[in-house]
């Protein structure tokens, strides 16, 4: 009897390590080690290891160590990645009715009303929209807002008129600056500290502690802390992983993803508001734009930018976009 329970032991201790990692999902990003995205995402891995047992195991990819936004995407679509949380605005190619997110002042500012509107019927629509495209949205992350800069005066909203704006290639974009009377040009990420410094633009937008990172200060002489844009990540996961999963494990990753939001939208707080004090002290003039600016500038752009959305993503955007009127 004991040389069979030593047996039956022995036998169970070779199991438990098959059996800690049932389910394995490499879930690729681009940002850093040092960042709120990457910091929570380790959160939410050690979550979901917590709460399966050990049966469901995250490994993380910071930096682009899988290839660029559009690879990683294209991964999850194909299923050589299970995973990966990807900026909205990259995902425009993929399905066109999530570039509702770069219509400016989408997002409402109060932090309860953001959550109840990604939590709520458009938040879902959204993440639904997601079905037919090879992937399965699980959850939007906030990561921070825009703000704008430029080498030229940007006192009052009339003095956007006359100057050029590097964009990302959106047509929602374009229309956002078309409103205030500025030129909109589209223009790699890579090039852009050099047309700053050299004049090919004028000005960009971009998130605080994105703009430290990249020295955008160094050839800015003034910035507008406006938080016009909404940037949004989005959670995917590749649809023969997911559908894999048991029930309860899905529910728990889906619960460990949303539990961290206020925990990720107070460190990226805290990142932002550093970033500006140094940009501040880089001689860089910032102002913070007051509410009534804000809603004028929401008045200005929210319907031509929604127009724009809407040519691009048609009848499935108007439909998204009745949904947020709804709510």
């Amino acid at each position: 009897m004991k040389a069979f329970l030593l047996s039956l032991t022995a036998t169970l201790a070779l199991a438990a390590p098959a059996m800690a990692q049932d389910f394995v999902a490499r879930i690729g990003h681009l940002e850093s080690t040092a960042q709120s995205r990457h910091i929570h995402l380790d959160k939410v891995a050690a979550l979901v290891a917590e709460r399966t047992g050990g049966a469901v195991e995250f490994q993380i990819f910071p930096q682009g160590q899988l290839g660029n936004q559009r690879q990683m995407t294209e991964g999850v679509q194909l299923g050589t990645l299970e995973a990966t949380v990807s900026p909205a605005a990259f995902l425009g190619g993929f399905n066109p009715v999530v570039s509702v997110l770069d219509i400016p002042y989408l997002i409402p500012a109060d932090a309860a009303e953001a959550a109840a509107l990604r939590d709520g019927p458009f938040g879902q629509a959204l993440l639904d929209s997601f079905s037919d495209k090879g992937l399965v949205a699980i959850e939007l992350w906030p990561n921070g807002t825009k703000q704008f800069t430029s080498n030229e005066p940007l006192a009052s909203l009339e003095d956007f008129a006359g100057q050029k704006f590097r964009v990302m290639d959106s047509s929602i974009l374009i229309e956002q600056y078309n409103a205030l009377g500025a030129s909109a040009i589209a223009l790699p990420f890579g090039e852009l500290y050099t047309s700053l410094q050299t004049g090919v633009v004028d000005g960009e937008e971009n998130p605080a502690d994105t703009i430290r990172a990249m020295k955008f200060n160094e050839v800015q002489k003034y910035m507008v802390v406006s938080d016009h844009g909404a940037m949004e990540d989005v959670v995917l996961f590749n649809p023969m992983f997911w559908d894999s999963l048991p029930e309860e494990y899905r529910d728990v990753i889906t619960e460990a993803f949303a539990e961290v939001i206020p925990e990720l939208t107070a460190h990226k707080a805290a990142a932002v508001a550093s970033a500006i004090e140094d940009i501040k002290a880089s001689g860089t003039d910032v102002r913070v734009a007051d509410s009534d600016e804000r809603a004028a500038l929401r008045a200005l752009t929210f319907g031509p930018a929604s127009a724009a959305y809407v040519a691009k993503a048609g009848e499935a955007g108007q439909a998204l976009l009745d949904i947020y009127a709804a709510q």
